[in-house]
């Protein structure tokens, strides 16, 4: 097999195409959380501790003024940008929350799935030489 037939047969495979999908998806989902925190839960957050932005929070790190906005501390020097990781941080908690609930969901639905139906019934020819052999073992032990 050519190389370019197993790499076709490896590229078609399922695991492969739902993989993909998957990536896909989790992306456009990861930026659907990072909105949902950043425009909708943080600035609620930031009301309720006084109406700061907390992706503005920083300790700056070469002793100048803590009164810039993070984006022009940054250029002026390194800066210990906490609450920009409060935001990520808190963004990944609501992600992997929607997950599990996700999960969740996805467990019951298989748990309420029918059961299997019950084996059918032995074939004809396995009844009768069941038959013959329980006659057998009855004639032996006589």
């Amino acid at each position: 097999m050519s190389m370019l037939q197993e790499f076709k047969s490896f590229a078609v495979k399922g695991n492969v195409v739902d993989l993909a999908v998957a990536v896909i998806i989790g992306g456009a989902f990861g930026k659907i959380v990072d909105s949902l925190v950043k425009d909708i839960i943080m600035p609620i957050v930031g009301k309720i501790f006084g109406g700061l932005d907390f992706s503005n929070y920083y300790i700056p790190l070469n002793h100048q003024g803590s009164n810039l906005p993070l984006a022009e501390a940054q250029k002026a020097g390194a800066v210990f940008a906490y609450g920009n990781f409060l935001t990520i941080a808190l963004n990944f908690l609501i992600l992997a929350f929607i997950i599990f609930q996700m999960v969740r969901v996805i467990h019951r639905l298989r748990r309420e799935e029918p059961a299997a139906p019950a084996a059918a019934a032995p074939a004809e020819d396995i009844l009768l030489l069941r038959e013959i052999r329980d006659a057998l073992k009855n004639q032996g032990q006589q």
